[in-house]
């Protein structure tokens, strides 16, 4: 051999074939241990179950152990920024809600959706508009413009706290026609169930919350649902038409649930993580899941995700500035 001794030829050969045996091993080896999942909100709660089956889906596809974790606190701030201050290194993803394109504009937290890496959009549930079944009005259009005559403050409605998705909602509804955001007169509630009591006992001309949240009473034939908040029907109710279809109206929201990781995951994990994420939305396992609740599956992948993201920032942003709630820019 010339210029190279046998020694040497020897010693490089065992160094390729041992790098080209590592190489692959590295890029399958994650996870390599388990996994948490954080959510920002308490067990028991919708958020948390959905976790629950994602990480149990993870798993089985993985081979490694998705532990939910539940970080609750400050309206949600201190699980989302335990997700987005963890290391990127693929062992803490979470659950982002909604908030999460909120809660910055109240200044209770500096955290936006740019501080994650965005995986997949799991679940998404727009608001209904809801009646009881004394009301006057059959259709949304009916009950449209009965609102746009009367005085501001005269109809009442519910569905969250003040601020919440549900009260952000409406606001946006009442802008999409026109109309100023203090026109419906928000009561608040500690959620979606009070404000559906109420609304049968009257109290209430009506309440904005996802149609999920409202199936109990609308199935005990006390409340109806007149219209959805989103582009298209909902399979699970598809006898609710949309704003856009009953008032031509083209508007809407919704509550929503995604997978995320720290800013600044590997590529290849991220990769990793969204396949198996595709794998977990389209099996039969979560679609009867959520299903059996009422709940709305959607798939967006990380870079639709990131997007939508980044459009429900925006739109939030112009609700609570619309009602008064913002506190930052």
């Amino acid at each position: 051999m010339s210029g190279i001794t046998r020694r040497t030829f020897a010693a490089s050969s065992v160094a390729a074939a041992t790098s080209a045996l590592l190489t692959p091993a590295r890029a399958q080896a994650y996870p390599a241990r388990p996994v948490s999942l954080i959510v920002p909100w308490g067990a028991g709660g919708g958020s948390d179950a959905t976790a629950h089956i994602i990480a149990t889906l993870l798993e089985k596809e993985l081979g490694q152990p998705f532990n939910v974790v539940n970080r609750t606190g400050g309206s949600g701030v201190v699980g989302h920024a335990e997700i987005a201050t963890a290391p990127p290194d693929g062992y803490t993803i979470g659950m982002l809600t909604v908030e999460i394109s909120m809660l910055h504009w109240q200044a209770l937290t500096h955290l936006t959706p740019r501080n994650f890496t965005a995986l997949a959009l799991m679940n998404e549930d727009p608001p209904g508009i809801q009646v009881s079944t004394s009301s006057p009005y059959k259709t949304v259009k009916e009950l449209a413009d009965a609102i746009k005559v009367a005085p501001p403050g005269k109809f009442k409605a519910s569905g969250t706290g003040q601020g919440g998705i549900w009260h952000l909602a409406l606001v946006g509804w009442m802008q999409a026609m026109g109309l100023p955001a203090n026109q419906v007169l928000w009561s608040s509630s500690n959620g979606a169930a009070p404000a559906m009591q109420d609304l049968v006992a009257g109290s209430l001309d009506l309440t904005t919350c996802s149609v999920p949240e409202a199936r109990a009473t609308i199935e005990a034939g006390q409340a109806r649902s007149l219209a959805i908040m989103a582009p298209e029907r909902n399979p699970i109710f598809p006898d609710v038409p949309t704003l856009k279809e009953a008032l031509g109206v083209d508007y809407s929201t919704s509550s929503w649930r995604g997978i995320a990781a720290p800013r600044g995951l590997a590529p290849d994990i991220a990769t990793k993580l969204t396949a198996a994420l595709k794998k977990v939305h389209d099996s039969p396992e979560f679609r009867d899941f959520m299903a059996r609740r009422g709940f709305g599956t959607v798939w967006r992948d990380a870079s639709q995700f990131a997007t939508f993201m980044d459009q429900a920032d925006a739109q939030m942003g112009q609700a609570m500035k619309a009602a008064g709630f913002a506190k930052a820019s």
